[in-house]
């Protein structure tokens, strides 16, 4: 039960703090009054709420977003490790310099659209702003549960439309042209096993001998593997193995016999164990770092203005060191300087780092040094990533008449709606419609 305590003022008078237990039985003080009457209806007050369930403590709102943020949020709210190091760069980045030190019940509907405002201003993209907004909300909605505050501000707040873009799918015949552009049979065989199984890049790279059955070809997908930077991994390394894919659900299916027999011949040529990646990184000399062409200056334009007003050349050392600008072609420009005065022995250049991995084959690495390369030797006409082999493996499973159900089960989809999306995909997909088309008109004119 609780009770009002009384005590001396600043200035000699009589004051009385009502208090009253929570459900850890812990005192709380349910505010400070002039006279005991009061204090006794506060203490009421907060029993009453208490045992309507609403259990906030006040003064848990008037923390900064910073704060609980920093010190709840993010420490107890579960996820994975990468999602856990993309929300933590994003904060940083776009959230906590606009509502870090505000408080959070004074966070409200108009400061988000505001923020929502000065970042499509700023450039930022309708696809960063959604996903920004999307993990300010769900830092509001785990407070607004928690009875941290009563406002939830991102709630009726709309952000810039982002448009679905068209998937565009390569095609069998552009594929074998990259497939021969590869500078291996070991990449070659790694990039024929993605397109006939559509694996993600994290449940390609952690496969394992033992989840391949030679005998009767079939592949098991029971985990996952992430490159997280060391600060957000469990035990501080560099990757890190899930025990489940993304779906959460072990999944099999069979590969072609000719793949399994190159699989089976791949795994006896390196000797692989049981428990052996099947594809492993190589150790080797570290990569050279490729920069990227900077244009030409007098065609770029002036910087912003200074904070003594004046304006440098885009694309220039000025632009960067005295009109700090840190656009692409400002660092650009900058990084060519500090490589040549590398490359002459000054600035005491330091030894080229060398790439950390387990045996895992890093995504960045094999994005730079295999995938990029082989792409501008065959080229394919069109900007392919290493995932859309994914996307092409569904389209061309549908196209060649596949069951819409077992393509869903080979990629692991959670809804049959996500597998319908690949139909009609590849670029001959509408000959049917057109020849319909065609007909019809041909039937009016008579022909």
């Amino acid at each position: 039960m609780g009770f009002s305590r009384k005590r001396g003022g600043r200035n000699g008078r009589v004051r009385y703090t009502a208090y009253y237990k929570d459900l850890k039985g812990r005192e709380r003080s349910a505010g400070t009054f002039p006279n005991k009457k009061d204090a006794d209806k506060a203490w009421q007050r907060a029993e009453t709420q208490l045992a309507e369930g609403r259990v906030g403590d006040p003064a848990r709102g008037r923390m900064t977003f910073a704060r609980y943020v920093e010190e709840t949020w993010l420490p107890q709210h579960q996820m994975e490790a990468s999602t856990r190091q993309r929300y933590t760069y994003s904060l940083r980045k776009h959230i906590l310099p606009e509502f870090g030190p505000m408080r959070m019940v004074d966070i409200l509907p108009e400061h988000v659209r505001a923020w929502v405002a000065r970042l499509r201003e700023e450039g930022v993209s309708a696809g960063t702003i959604n996903a920004n907004k999307a993990i300010l909300s769900a830092v509001f909605t785990t407070a607004l549960n928690d009875q941290v505050t009563f406002v939830h501000p991102c709630k009726g707040v709309k952000t810039p439309p982002v448009a679905a873009k068209p998937r565009t799918i390569i095609t069998p015949e552009q594929f074998d042209t990259l497939y021969w552009a590869l500078p291996d049979a070991r990449m070659r065989l790694l990039v024929e096993t993605a397109i006939e199984s559509g694996l993600r890049w994290g449940e390609l790279s952690e496969l394992r001998t033992q989840d391949l059955c030679s005998r009767s070809g079939v592949l098991t997908v029971s985990r996952a593997v992430v490159e997280v930077n060391p600060r957000f991994h469990p035990t501080g390394g560099r990757f890190h193995v899930k025990d489940y894919p993304k779906d959460r659900e072990y999944r099999r299916f069979k590969l072609s016999p000719p793949l399994v027999r190159r699989l089976a011949d791949h795994i006896t040529a390196y000797a692989l164990g049981p428990q052996d990646l099947l594809f492993v990184a190589e150790e080797g000399a570290p990569p050279k770092k490729r920069l990227r062409p900077v244009p030409d200056p007098d065609a770029l334009g002036l910087t912003q203005p200074n904070a003594h007003g004046r304006q440098y050349k885009h694309g220039t050392l000025s632009g960067y060191s005295a009109g700090k600008c840190r656009c692409e072609h400002c660092k650009g420009a900058y990084a060519h300087y500090r490589a040549q005065r590398r490359a002459k022995g000054k600035d005491e250049p330091r030894q080229p780092r060398t790439r950390d991995t387990d045996g895992h084959i890093p995504a960045d690495w094999f994005r730079q040094q295999v995938w990029r390369p082989a792409l501008s030797r065959a080229e394919v006409g069109q900007r392919v990533r290493f995932h859309d082999l994914r996307h092409a493996h569904a389209s061309w499973l549908l196209a060649g008449g596949a069951d819409l159900q077992v393509v869903k089960e080979r990629l692991g989809h959670s809804d049959i709606a996500t597998t319908a999306r690949y139909l009609h995909t590849l670029p001959e997909a509408d000959e049917t419609a057109l020849t319909a088309l065609d007909s019809i008109r041909g039937r009016a004119r008579g022909e």
